[in-house]
């Protein structure tokens, strides 16, 4: 169990909780290995501003029959979960007292890899989606801007750690992963979530 305290960084406008040692340095490695050998990454393209492009970095989707998810004019059609993620989704389930019925992995190949601004505002997700971010492999950053005042947050989501996001965070504070010119080696993200309907 992570010995670092619940602490809601965005207090009043959703919820944040940042848990750097979820998962021990070897656990965490472990499962980078096993996820990133036997999951079924896949290069994608979005639709931004009208155009088709590349998604910088690798994606996959598991989840229950049904967790169908779109977003930016793609269409996520569920695999069946691995032994691996129900594992960490058991977990994860148990420390948040939530339950997901899907999860969006993400792989960084390196430091160009990213995301841009975006906040998880589909439909399907409910109206205040509680989103579970596993980070797995090299460390990198997660920066949050606040909508009105532009206020920015960053965090370096460590290998092993967890970050929780809720209530009306999405509402109020988009996110990304920026590129950066330092080297990096492979990250894994998985962030698990509810689909409804």
């Amino acid at each position: 169990m992570p010995t670092t305290p619940r602490l809601n960084q965005v207090a009043g406008d959703g919820e944040l909780y940042y848990l750097a040692d979820f998962l021990p340095a070897e656990q965490a490695d472990d499962f980078f290995k096993r996820l990133l050998g036997t999951l079924a990454w896949q290069e994608e393209e979005i639709i931004i501003a009208g155009r088709r492009v590349k998604v910088p970095r690798l994606v996959c989707w598991y989840g229950d029959a049904g967790a169908v998810y779109r977003y930016s004019g793609t269409t996520h059609h569920p695999l069946p979960w691995t032994e691996a993620l129900l594992d960490l989704k058991a977990r994860i389930e148990n420390h948040s007292g939530h339950d997901f019925n899907s999860v969006l992995g993400n792989l960084y190949r390196d430091g160009q890899d990213s995301m841009g601004w975006h906040a998880d505002r589909e439909k399907v997700l409910g109206v205040n989606p509680f989103i579970a971010s596993l980070n797995l492999g090299e460390e990198r950053l997660f920066r949050l801007r606040h909508n009105r005042s532009g206020e920015t947050l960053d965090i370096a989501l460590a290998n092993g750690s967890l970050l929780l996001m809720g209530g009306a965070l999405q509402h109020h504070w988009r996110h990304c992963v920026p590129k950066t010119k330092t080297e990096k080696s492979a990250r894994i993200n998985l962030t698990f979530r509810t689909i409804h309907g």
